[in-house]
C-alpha cells in the first residue's frame, strides 16, 4: 500500500485489519498519536491528518489511505512546531501532556481552514478531543494565541540559560512565577515517551485474560490453544508466581493471577497472562485462554453484603472497616436545636478516565552484571511502592528490582493500585526478555479503582442564628471487590462529614463494605467530595429555615484559626476560607440563580500516619543540578514546582537542573497523593539547596561535581481520628475552597466563580489550571458522568459513554486565588490539587435548588437543564439507572 507521510513516499504491508495508528505506530515507528481509546475513537488523541482533514487514526482502518497524505505532528514544520510548543507552555494548556499532541493536530487543521476563529469555534472543533486535566480553558487560550501570532507574523520566543556560579533568580524561574512547564515542548509535540511508546531490543508484548464474571469457582483454565498460537513465547498463571501472590497497598488481598479452585471477585480480576512477538498476537492469545466456571450469583451492594447469611467476598467478612467520630453530646443539642434537617444522600461510582491507559515495561537484567534483576518503568504513582510489591511478586530482593518512574498521562488517584506493573515483571522473569503490557481502554475501565459510591444520612442541626450545633451521620461505602485504600477514604469522609464548618456535637459513623463490584480506591478528593455534597444541601436547607441567606449561612460557621475541625482538631494559622468567602461574595450576591459551598481538604495522609518529603541536590560537572526526589509528575506540575523552589532558593536558571525519579536512588516517601507532593517534597527540596547552598559559598557549582546533598522533612505528630488525645491532630495542612455556579434564564450552568486558598501560589499558571480542571471534573461529577454496573457487570465500557463534558459545553470558570501561609509548608505552599473538586457538586445542586425549587439528594442530577447542557446525549438516561440504592442507611449501621 502506497501513501505520503509528512512528504515522504512510503509502500507498506499494514497487517490484515489494522488501524491507521497500528500503522503509524508500529509499522512507521511514529508516537505523537497516543492510543486513549482504541478503536473508539473518543478521546482524539490520536489525531492526525489525511488529505487536509483532522482524523481520528484509531478508528480508521489503514487501507483507507491508500494513495493518501498523511500528516502528523512529526511533519509540521519546524516554525509550526515551535509556535504550538511555546503557545501550550505559555499559556498553561498542557498538563499531564497526553492529549496535547491530538489536540495540537485538531487544532491546526482549523487554522488551515479558518485563520482567526472566535473561541466558541475553536470549542466546537475540539468535539472529540478530551482533556481530563485542563477544563479547555488553556487549551483555547494556546490555539487563540497561534492564531493570533499566524495573523500578525508573530514567533515564539527563545529560551536561554547560563552556566556556572550562582546568579540572582532570572525572572521566571522561582516562587510565584507563570512558569512553564518542566520539559513541556516534549508533551506538546509528542516527544516525551509514556510507557506504551517505549521500545528495547527483544521486546515482547503482554496480555492478559479477565474474568467472565464477577463472582465464579474458576474449576480450570486451559491455555492449549494459546499456547499453540504462532507468536506466543509464554502463557502463564498463578503457578508461575515465584513469590507472594497476593498484593495491595495496605491490605494483601488482591491476587495477582486468580488460581484455580478460588473465586473471582470482579470481572477486573486476572487469570492469566500472556507474552508474544506483537501486542496482536498476545491479545489473540489471551482471547483463546478457556475458563471453565462454576458461576455464583454476585454480592451487588453493600446493604446486602451487610445482611445475615450473605456470601463472603473475603473470608474475614464484608465489612472491611469502620470509622468512628463523637465529640460533645449530640442527642442533647439535636434536642435543643432550633432547627434540625435530615436527609439520605447518594452519590455514584465515578471513573477517573485519565486518558493514558495503565502500561508497564520491565525488563529483566542480565545474571551477574551490574544491571538490578528486574527494572520496572512504570506510569504508577509511587515508583517505591511498585518496587516493594514487584520484588514480593518474583520473589526478590527490594534492592533487585529497579523502578523508573515514567511522567504519566494523567492519574487522579487512579493509578496508585499496582496496575500493569507485576503482570509485566512475571512475564519477563519466566520468558528472560523485556515485555510490555499496555491495557485497552476498555480493559483499564473494569481493572482500575473507581470513586467509592457513598450512601449518607444526614441529621445537621442549628440555633435560631443559624448557628451549627450538631452533626450526626451514618455513611456506608461500597469498596468492591478489594481493600485498595478504601478504608482510608471513608476515614477521610468521616474526617470531613463536618464540611469546613464548626461544630461542637459530632457523631459520625463510616462503614467500607466489600462487594463484587469494581474495587474503588483513590480519587481526587479522596471522599470528601461526596460529604460535602451532604452537609452543604443541608446548610442550605437550614438557612432557609432560619430565614438568612446562604453566603450569611457559611459565614457564621466557617472555620478559622483558633477553630476545632470535626474531629476536634484546634486549627492554627494558615486558614483562609473566610477570605475564599469573601471573594466570591460579589459573584453570589448579583446573581439570580446560583449555588454557592465551601470545601476543605485535608493535606497529606495524616491520621497518625508519619509522612517524609527526601530529596537530593547533585552538582553536574557542566554547571547543571540534578533534583532527585520521590513523586509521580502525573499533570499536576510536580516537576515544575520543585524546580521552581530549589530555583529560588539557589538562585539558579530553570535550564539547570534536571529531575529524576527513580528507586536506584533511596528516597522512598510512599504514593504521590493528597497535595503532600508541594508541601513534603517542597520542604525536603528546601533543606537539599540550603544545604547546597552553604556548602557552595562563592564557588561555583562545578567544583562539587558528583557530591550529592540531601534534604528531609518529617511529620510524625498526627494522630489517628478515633485516638484518646486530648488535641487531637487528624493533619498537618488543609486545603480550603469556595465556590459560586450562576445558572442563566434556562437554568444552564452560566460560569463558575472559584477561590481557593492555596497557601502561597508557587505557579499560579499551574495552580489556574488545576482549578479549572477539578472545576470540569467537578460538574461532571455533579451533572453527568457515572461508571455504571448491574450485578457487578460494567454497563459503562467506553469513555464516550461515561459522561465527560466536552469542550464546547464547558462553561467559563473564574479563578481567584487565595494565599494564607501555611507554616508547615514551603513558603507558605499548601498543595491545591485536591480541594478545588470538593465544593463543586455541592455548588451545582445548589443553584439548581435555585432555579427550580428541587432538592436534589442524588448524583449525577441529570434530569436538569444543565445537565442536558453540559452533555445532550446523556441527559436522558434516568438517575435510577446510575446509582444502585443501598437501602436505609440504619439497617446496616451498627449504632
Amino acid at each position: 500500500m502506497r501513501f505520503i507521510l509528512n512528504g515522504r513516499s512510503l509502500n507498506i504491508h499494514p497487517r490484515p485489519g489494522a488501524s491507521v495508528l497500528e500503522l503509524l505506530r508500529e509499522d512507521c515507528g511514529l508516537r505523537s498519536m497516543k492510543d486513549g481509546c482504541a478503536p473508539e475513537g473518543s478521546c482524539g488523541a490520536c489525531t492526525v491528518m489525511v488529505d487536509g482533514r483532522a482524523v481520528v487514526s484509531c478508528a480508521q482502518q489503514a487501507t483507507r489511505v491508500a494513495g493518501r497524505t498523511i500528516l502528523t505532528l512529526e511533519g509540521l514544520p519546524p516554525d509550526a512546531r515551535g509556535a504550538w510548543a511555546r503557545a501550550f507552555i505559555d499559556s498553561g494548556a498542557s498538563q499531564c501532556g497526553f492529549c496535547s499532541p491530538g489536540i495540537v493536530m485538531k487544532a491546526e487543521a482549523l487554522l488551515r481552514r479558518v485563520a482567526r476563529p472566535a473561541r466558541e469555534e475553536i470549542a466546537r472543533a475540539l468535539a472529540g478531543n478530551l482533556c481530563r486535566c485542563t477544563g479547555y480553558v488553556k487549551v483555547i487560550d494556546a490555539i487563540e494565541a497561534v492564531a493570533d501570532a499566524r495573523a500578525t507574523g508573530g514567533g515564539p520566543a527563545a529560551a536561554s540559560g547560563e552556566s556556572g556560579a550562582l546568579v540572582a533568580a532570572a525572572p521566571g524561574n522561582g516562587v510565584g512565577a507563570r512558569a512553564g512547564r518542566y520539559d513541556g515542548a516534549a508533551y506538546v509535540l509528542g516527544e516525551h515517551q509514556y510507557v506504551a511508546d517505549m521500545t528495547v531490543p527483544g521486546m515482547l508484548h503482554g496480555a492478559i485474560r479477565f474474568a467472565d464474571h464477577p463472582r465464579a469457582v474458576v474449576r480450570s483454565i486451559d491455555l492449549s490453544r494459546a499456547a499453540s498460537l504462532p507468536g506466543v513465547v509464554a502463557v502463564v498463571t498463578w503457578r508461575d508466581v515465584p513469590g507472594e501472590r497476593v498484593q495491595g497497598l495496605l491490605i494483601r488481598d488482591w491476587p495477582l493471577l486468580v488460581a484455580e479452585g478460588e473465586t473471582t471477585r470482579f470481572v477486573g480480576d486476572a487469570l492469566a497472562a500472556v507474552a508474544a512477538t506483537t501486542r496482536a498476537a498476545a491479545r489473540e492469545a489471551a482471547s483463546l485462554i478457556e475458563i471453565d466456571y462454576d458461576v455464583l450469583a454476585p454480592v451487588a451492594d453493600p446493604a446486602s453484603a451487610l445482611a445475615d447469611g450473605a456470601p463472603l467476598v473475603h473470608p474475614g467478612g464484608n465489612l472491611l472497616s469502620s470509622c468512628v467520630i463523637r465529640r460533645g453530646e449530640i442527642e442533647t443539642a439535636l434536642a435543643v436545636a432550633a432547627h434540625v434537617a435530615t436527609e439520605t444522600f447518594e452519590t455514584q461510582r465515578l471513573e477517573h478516565a485519565f486518558l493514558e491507559p495503565e502500561a508497564a515495561l520491565a525488563v529483566p537484567g542480565d545474571v551477574g552484571q551490574a544491571e538490578p534483576a528486574m527494572r520496572v518503568f512504570s506510569q504508577g504513582q509511587g515508583a517505591w511502592e511498585d518496587r516493594r510489591q514487584v520484588a514480593s511478586i518474583l520473589g526478590l530482593p527490594e534492592t533487585a528490582v529497579r523502578v523508573t518512574q515514567v511522567a504519566t498521562g494523567g492519574a487522579f488517584g487512579g493509578k496508585e493500585d499496582l496496575g500493569a506493573q507485576g503482570h509485566a515483571a512475571l512475564l519477563a522473569h519466566v520468558t528472560g526478555r523485556p515485555v510490555l503490557v499496555a491495557l485497552s481502554r476498555q480493559e483499564s475501565l473494569r481493572f482500575h479503582p473507581k470513586r467509592h459510591p457513598l450512601s449518607m444520612t444526614y441529621t445537621v442541626a442549628c440555633d435560631g442564628d443559624g448557628r451549627l450545633v450538631g452533626v450526626k451521620a451514618r455513611i456506608v461505602g461500597d469498596t468492591g471487590a478489594y481493600a485498595s485504600v478504601g478504608a482510608k477514604v471513608l476515614e477521610r469522609a468521616a474526617g470531613h462529614a463536618c464540611g469546613a464548618y464548626r461544630v461542637p456535637n459530632v457523631d459520625v459513623e463510616a462503614l467500607t463494605v466489600y462487594t463484587n463490584n469494581t474495587p474503588c480506591g483513590a480519587m481526587r478528593g479522596f471522599g470528601v467530595p461526596q460529604v460535602t455534597f451532604a452537609i452543604e444541601s443541608l446548610l442550605d436547607d437550614l438557612a432557609e429555615r432560619v430565614g438568612i441567606d446562604r453566603w450569611e449561612m457559611r459565614w457564621r460557621n466557617a472555620l478559622d484559626t483558633g477553630d476545632r475541625t470535626g474531629t476536634g482538631q484546634l486549627l492554627g494559622p494558615g486558614v483562609g476560607l473566610k477570605q475564599t468567602l469573601l471573594a466570591v461574595r460579589a459573584a453570589f450576591d448579583t446573581a439570580r440563580h446560583a449555588g454557592i459551598a465551601c470545601g476543605m481538604k485535608n493535606t497529606g495522609i495524616g491520621n497518625g500516619v508519619a509522612e517524609r518529603g527526601r530529596a537530593i541536590l547533585r552538582p553536574e560537572a557542566d554547571g547543571t543540578v540534578t533534583l532527585f526526589h520521590s513523586w509521580t509528575e502525573m499533570g499536576q506540575g510536580i516537576h515544575t514546582a520543585l524546580r521552581q523552589i530549589a530555583c529560588e532558593e539557589l538562585g539558579l536558571a530553570a535550564d539547570r537542573m534536571r529531575v529524576v525519579v527513580d528507586t536506584e536512588v533511596e528516597l522512598d516517601t510512599g504514593e504521590t497523593t493528597a497535595s503532600r507532593a508541594t508541601v513534603l517534597g517542597g520542604m525536603a527540596v528546601l533543606d537539599a539547596a540550603r544545604r547546597l547552598r552553604e556548602a557552595l559559598g562563592s564557588g561555583r557549582l562545578e567544583e562539587l561535581a558528583g557530591r550529592e546533598f540531601p534534604g528531609e522533612f518529617l511529620v510524625d505528630w498526627t494522630t489517628a481520628p478515633e485516638g484518646p488525645d486530648s488535641e487531637p491532630v487528624t493533619h498537618f495542612a488543609y486545603g480550603w475552597a469556595t465556590q459560586v455556579v450562576v445558572l442563566d434564564e434556562d437554568g444552564c450552568i452560566e460560569r463558575v466563580v472559584a477561590a481557593q486558598d492555596v497557601g502561597r501560589a508557587i505557579n499560579p499558571l499551574i495552580l489556574e489550571g488545576q482549578m479549572e480542571g477539578g472545576v470540569h471534573m467537578g460538574l461532571g461529577y455533579a451533572l453527568s458522568e457515572a461508571y455504571e454496573l448491574a450485578d457487578g457487570v460494567p454497563v459503562t465500557e467506553s469513555l464516550k459513554s461515561l459522561g465527560i463534558i466536552p469542550a464546547a459545553n464547558m462553561p467559563p470558570v473564574e479563578c481567584i486565588l487565595i494565599e494564607a501561609p501555611q507554616p508547615e509548608g514551603p513558603f507558605g505552599a499548601k498543595g491545591a490539587g485536591e480541594a478545588v473538586l470538593v465544593p463543586t457538586a455541592a455548588a451545582v445542586a445548589g443553584a439548581l435548588h435555585a432555579f427550580d425549587g428541587i432538592r436534589r439528594t442524588r448524583l449525577p442530577m441529570r434530569d436538569s437543564a444543565a445537565a442536558r447542557a453540559v452533555n445532550p446525549r446523556l441527559a436522558h438516561r434516568s438517575e435510577a439507572a446510575v446509582a444502585v440504592p443501598h437501602g436505609p442507611v440504619a439497617t446496616v449501621a451498627p449504632g
